[in-house]
């Protein structure tokens, strides 16, 4: 099992994807601004190992809270969530962990806890919870999914959305292949290589590796003619926000890529737990779209490819409208259009499940 983040009593263990494929080093984060500057320069990242990596980062930082009372502790943790929910806007599970991790103490209170101490405790088992919750998903997911992958299948994918962009173990597009192998079929995998951070070339390939499953890695402009010569038989991709109507926010490129499996009859598939779903917000217009550092775009590490003083954009995600996808493969079944009563429905399931 990939460990991507892990709680210790030294502080949160989280596997450095920077340096992915070419070292496999872990750090230790002792304080929740660590854990926060890991999510923003994307040591951790993936939307459901963000929001895990988020609970466990303010656990920790309410561990060290040295106030002396309930209320120094709950102004202490109001500004860890803060500074979280400022590390990488368009990932919704990170802004679902927070208000996960700010119910503990809003429940707190309500039963009128004094105990700061005890309310620390639950914070950790929060985080610890959403840490299981979100293995338990992705192999649900993987279950679901796998159902509607063929066998002797050719799944192309975009970024990474396995274990790496999980808390682990299954992840959730590659869920849905190991899904499919784990119930006996035959399936290979063609893997986008993902620029600018060339996390198809250098994160999928590395863990599917790792588990024996065939994997090319292509450019991310070979897509439409690999699609052409008849090579691919699906494609399914992670997200890291869904709009209640189905919109999907993923990693740049990903709306190309529906584009052409539509256009080539491909069924286009999206995997990702509830937490994932956005239900506030109503179509893909109102996702955040985050734009990072242009390094990303000039250089490929320490290697500058680009002219200096030339204008770059770095959008690190696109949205694929809901009428390119198939379906949207959640924890809780397989949602179809239409997502806007499809989603619901399963999101009402999910709280009917958690009372």
């Amino acid at each position: 099992m990939i460990k991507t983040v892990e709680w210790t009593k030294e502080g949160v263990r989280m596997l450095d994807q920077r340096l992915l494929p070419n070292e496999e080093k872990y750090l230790m984060l002792r304080s929740y601004e660590e854990v926060a500057d890991a999510i923003r320069k994307m040591v951790v990242r993936g939307a459901p190992a963000i929001g895990v990596s988020a609970a466990m980062g303010l656990a920790l930082g309410a561990s060290q809270s040295v106030g002396t009372s309930v209320a120094d502790l709950e102004f202490d943790f109001n500004f860890m969530c803060k500074v979280m929910a400022a590390t990488r806007p368009t990932a919704v599970n990170l802004f679902w962990a927070i208000e996960r991790m700010r119910g503990v103490i809003t429940k707190a209170k309500a039963e009128n806890i004094r105990d700061e101490e005890e309310i620390k405790k639950r914070l950790t088992e929060e985080a610890l919870l959403i840490y299981n919750e979100d293995i338990e998903a992705n192999r649900a997911i993987g279950l679901f999914g796998g159902e509607l992958i063929a066998d002797n299948s050719t799944v192309l994918t975009h970024c990474n959305a396995g274990a790496l962009a999980t808390a682990g173990d299954y992840g959730t597009a590659l869920g849905v292949i190991r899904g499919a192998i784990h119930a006996g079929k035959r399936v290979a995998v063609i893997a986008d290589e993902t620029r600018p951070f060339l996390q198809g070339a250098r994160l999928t390939a590395w863990e599917l590796a790792k588990d024996n499953i065939p994997v090319t890695v292509i450019t991310d402009n070979m897509a439409g003619h690999v699609m052409k010569q008849g090579k691919v038989d699906c494609v399914v991709v992670g997200a890291d926000r869904i709009a209640a109507n189905g919109d999907t926010a993923n990693k740049i490129g990903t709306y190309m890529v529906a584009v052409l499996a539509k256009q080539h009859n491909i069924p286009f598939y999206v995997a990702a737990p509830l937490s994932t779903v956005d239900l506030a917000t109503a179509t893909g217009d109102g996702i955040p779209i985050e734009e990072r550092d242009a390094k990303e775009v000039t250089h490929v590490q320490d290697y500058q490819m680009t002219p200096d003083g030339v204008g770059v954009h770095n959008f690190a995600f696109d949205v694929t409208p809901n009428e390119f996808i198939a379906a949207i493969i959640t924890d809780r079944g397989v949602a179809r259009p239409p997502y806007t009563e499809s989603l619901r429905t399963l999101a009402a399931v999910r709280l009917a499940r958690a009372r």
